[in-house]
C-alpha cells in the first residue's frame, strides 16, 4: 500500500493550487493515499478561481481587522467573477477606506502567509471566536444550513457546510506565528502570495445579515480576483461596458420605466416608450404562440389558499409568496362570526390555474398535445436585498405555458419546444445559446426515483440531440421535476438564463388530471412547463442591455424622426411623416425651435433608428436624406424608396 502523502508531494506544478479527492475539493496540504481518486485543480480552472476568490475574501477580512480590530466578521464567499465579505462596523466604509484596505491586503499577499486548516470541536470554535457574534450564530446552525429566515445555502456553507467545523489560520511561513483566523470550510490557496496581482476591491454596499430585513444591516465589501493581471484588466473593461449598458441607467435616460416609491419595492411602471417596447415584445410572442398551435388563456391574480395547498406550493414555496389576505368573513351586530373567512393569496405561479382549465371538462387523447399559454402576472415576495431593477422584481408577467401530452408524445414535444424557443429568441436578436440540465435535489423533491430517472434521461437525450453544449446543474431542479434551461449570451458575452422546459409528474396526479385514451381508458397526462422569455420584465432588461438601448427598428418606441433644415420645410416633412404613420410606422416630426444640429443630437441620444432630413434640394426633388444612428448619412433618397426601406426593415425585423 502506498504511504499517505500530501498534495504538495503529489503535485509539483506551481499552477496547481488544490485537488479533488474522491470528488471533494481539498487543500494541497491534505493527505491522500493510493486508493484515493485525486485530480489536480489549477488556478485558472473554475474551481481554482473560486478558491482564489475565497482566499482573497479572507485576506480582505484580515486587512479590515488589522485596520479596525473592532470590526465583526460576517460571511465571505466567492461569487460569480469575484467575492464579498460582510462586516459589522460603526461607520460605513468610504472610498478612502477601501484604498487603505487594499494597501493592507497587498502587504498580506506579499508576505506569503500560509492558509492552515484546523479541525475544531464546537466548544473549541466557540471559545476561539467568542468575540465574533455572527460566527457563533453560524456555529449554532451547523447541520441546518439553508434553514431559517433569509438563509442562503451557498453563503453559509462556505463556513459550516462541511462534515466538520474547521478554522483557517493565516500563518507566517517561517516562524509559524498566527496572524489571523476565521471559521471556514475551505479549501484555500497554499499561501497568500498565490493571490498574485489580478485582484481589486470594487465597492461597498449595505447588506442585511443572512439576507433578512429582520436582522442587522452590515457593510459588504465587493472585490474581484483573476488568475492574471491581464484577465483582471479584461474583466474591468467588460464591467465598464456593462455599466454603460445597465438597464436601470438606460431606462431612466430613455424614459422607459421607473419604480415609484409610492407603489413599493420591486414593482415597476412602464412609461409610454417602454410600454411600446413591451407591447412589441408581447405581440411577437403572441404571433409565435398562435402559429405554433398554442391556445391563449387568462387567469386571475389571486386565489383561495386551497388551490396552492393542492398544488403543494404552500408546502414548497411559501417563503416566496406574499402573506395571505383573510377575506369573506361575516360578523353580526354583536361581533359574532356568522360566516368563516378564508385566506386568499396573490399567485406566484400560473400552473395550478391552468390545471383547472384542463380539468374543466372531459379531455380526449385527440386534443393532445394541449398547449395553454398566458401572459400571466404573478407576485413573489423577493427579499429587498435581492431586488435589482427589472431583473429581480416582486411583480412580474410570465410568458407562461403548460403543455399536456401523452407519455409517448413527451420526447417529441420537448424537442419541438426547444426548436420553438430557439426560433423565437433568434427573432429578438439572440442567437448564441447553450443548455443546462437541472437534476433532482433528493431533499427538495417529490416523486419516485423511477419517475425522476426517466424524466431526466428524456431531457438529456433531447438536449444532446439539439447539438448544443450541455452543462450539468446537479440538484437545481424544481421540486416537481427536472428541467432544461436555455442560456443565452448577449452582445458583450454575458450569460443569461432565459427559457426553461420542465417535466412535471406531480401536479397531474395532485389535480387528478385525466384524458380518455384511444382504448377508452382514463389516463393521466404528462405536464410540461415552458417559460420562453422567463418574465417580460426581466427579458425587457436583457434586451435593453443587449442592444445598449439602440433597439432594432421594429422594437424602437420611435422609429423615425423628421428633422427639417429650417422651419420652411416643416410641412414638407410633415407630409412624409404622415405617410409613414398611415403605414403603422412610429414616426414624429421635430418641429421645435431648436437648431437642426441640436435636433440631430437629441435624436441620436434617444437612439432613434432613422432620421429623415429635408431642405430645399430635397423638397425640389421629392426626396429626403437618411441619417442613421451610427452617424452615416445617405442623401437624395426618393420619398417612396425611403418609406419602403423603413417599412421593410420593420416587417423583416431587421437588426438595424
Amino acid at each position: 500500500m502506498t504511504a499517505p502523502q500530501t498534495g504538495f508531494e503529489l503535485f509539483t506544478d506551481r499552477s496547481i493550487v488544490a485537488m479533488r479527492v474522491n470528488g471533494e475539493l481539498k487543500d494541497l496540504a491534505a493527505m491522500v493515499t493510493g486508493s484515493d481518486t485525486v485530480e489536480a485543480v489549477t488556478l485558472d480552472s473554475a474551481d481554482g478561481l473560486s478558491i482564489l476568490r475565497h482566499s482573497a475574501a479572507h485576506v480582505t477580512a484580515q486587512a479590515v481587522q488589522s485596520i479596525n480590530p473592532e470590526a465583526k466578521l460576517g460571511i465571505g464567499p466567492p461569487i460569480t467573477d469575484g467575492f464579498y465579505y460582510d462586516f459589522d462596523v460603526v461607520e460605513p466604509f468610504t472610498p478612502e477606506d477601501l484604498k487603505a484596505i487594499e494597501k493592507a491586503m497587498d502587504r498580506i499577499i506579499r508576505q506569503g502567509q500560509r492558509f492552515v486548516r484546523r479541525v475544531v470541536t464546537e466548544d473549541e470554535a466557540r471559545a476561539e471566536l467568542a468575540n465574533e457574534p455572527y460566527k457563533l450564530e453560524l456555529i449554532g446552525i451547523k447541520g441546518h444550513v439553508g434553514e431559517g429566515e433569509g438563509s442562503t445555502d451557498d453563503n453559509e456553507s462556505v463556513e459550516v457546510g462541511g462534515a466538520e467545523l474547521t478554522i483557517y489560520e493565516n500563518v507566517d511561513g517561517k516562524t509559524g506565528e498566527v496572524y489571523w483566523k476565521d471559521l471556514c470550510r475551505g479549501p484555500h490557496l497554499p499561501n497568500t502570495r498565490m493571490i498574485g496581482n489580478g485582484w481589486k476591491l470594487q465597492r461597498n454596499a449595505a447588506a442585511y445579515w443572512r439576507g433578512s430585513e429582520k436582522n442587522k444591516q452590515l457593510q459588504r465589501i465587493y472585490g474581484t480576483a483573476w488568475a492574471t493581471k491581464d484577465e483582471l484588466r479584461e474583466y474591468l473593461e467588460r464591467q465598464e461596458e456593462a455599466a454603460k449598458r445597465d438597464h436601470r441607467k438606460l431606462g431612466s435616460e430613455l424614459d422607459l420605466f421607473s419604480f415609484p416609491e409610492e407603489i413599493g419595492s420591486g414593482l415597476a411602471v412602464f412609461h409610454p416608450k417602454g410600454g411600446i417596447i413591451r407591447m412589441e415584445i408581447e405581440n411577437y410572442m403572441r404571433q409565435q404562440l398562435i402559429s405554433h398551435d398554442y391556445e391563449l388563456v387568462n387567469t386571475p391574480h389571486i386565489t383561495k389558499a386551497h388551490l396552492f395547498e393542492t398544488s403543494q406550493h404552500l408546502n414548497w414555496y411559501r417563503e416566496g409568496m406574499f402573506p395571505p389576505m383573510h377575506l369573506d368573513e361575516e360578523v353580526d351586530d354583536e361581533g359574532n362570526i356568522t360566516r368563516q373567512g378564508q385566506d386568499y393569496y396573490l399567485k406566484p405561479m400560473n400552473c395550478p390555474m391552468h390545471n383547472l382549465i384542463f380539468r374543466a371538462r372531459g379531455r380526449s387523447y385527440r386534443e393532445l398535445p394541449l398547449r395553454l399559454a398566458e401572459f400571466g402576472t404573478v407576485y413573489r415576495y423577493e427579499k429587498s436585498g435581492t431586488l435589482s431593477g427589472l431583473t429581480r422584481v416582486r411583480g412580474l408577467t410570465q410568458d407562461d405555458a403548460h403543455i399536456y401530452v401523452t407519455a409517448d408524445q413527451t420526447k417529441a414535444e420537448i424537442a419541438s419546444q426547444l426548436d420553438f424557443v430557439f426560433e423565437t429568441l433568434r427573432g429578438y436578436g439572440l442567437d448564441n445559446f447553450y443548455l443546462e440540465l437541472s437534476t433532482r435535489d433528493p431533499e427538495k423533491s417529490v416523486g419516485s426515483d423511477e419517475q425522476w430517472d426517466e424524466a431526466t434521461e428524456t431531457l438529456r437525450q433531447v438536449a444532446v440531440e439539439s447539438g448544443l453544449e450541455l452543462v450539468a446543474d446537479p440538484g437545481g431542479a424544481a421540486f416537481y421535476g427536472p428541467k432544461i434551461s436555455v442560456q443565452a449570451r448577449d452582445a458583450i458575452g454575458r450569460t443569461w438564463q432565459l427559457s426553461t422546459v420542465q417535466l412535471d409528474f406531480n401536479q397531474p396526479a395532485l389535480f387528478d388530471l385525466q384524458y380518455t385514451a384511444a382504448d377508452g381508458s382514463r389516463q393521466q397526462p404528462v405536464m410540461i412547463h415552458r417559460a420562453l422569455l422567463g418574465s417580460i420584465e426581466r427579458f425587457f432588461a436583457i434586451l435593453l442591455e443587449h442592444y445598449a438601448g439602440a433597439f432594432p427598428v421594429w422594437l424602437s418606441p420611435v422609429q423615425v424622426v423628421g428633422i427639417p433644415v429650417a422651419e420652411a420645410y416643416d410641412d414638407y416633412l410633415r407630409d412624409v411623416i404622415g405617410q409613414l404613420k398611415s403605414k403603422g410606422v412610429r414616426a414624429e416630426l421635430d418641429d421645435s425651435s431648436d437648431r437642426m444640429a441640436k435636433k440631430i443630437r437629441n435624436a441620436t441620444k434617444d437612439k432613434i433608428p432613422f432620421q429623415l432630413i429635408a431642405g430645399e434640394e430635397d423638397k425640389a426633388n421629392g426626396s429626403v436624406s437618411f441619417r442613421f444612428r451610427d452617424g452615416h448619412q445617405e442623401n437624395g433618397i426618393p420619398i417612396a424608396d425611403a418609406i419602403e426601406r423603413i417599412t421593410n426593415s420593420i416587417a423583416t425585423r431587421a437588426q438595424v
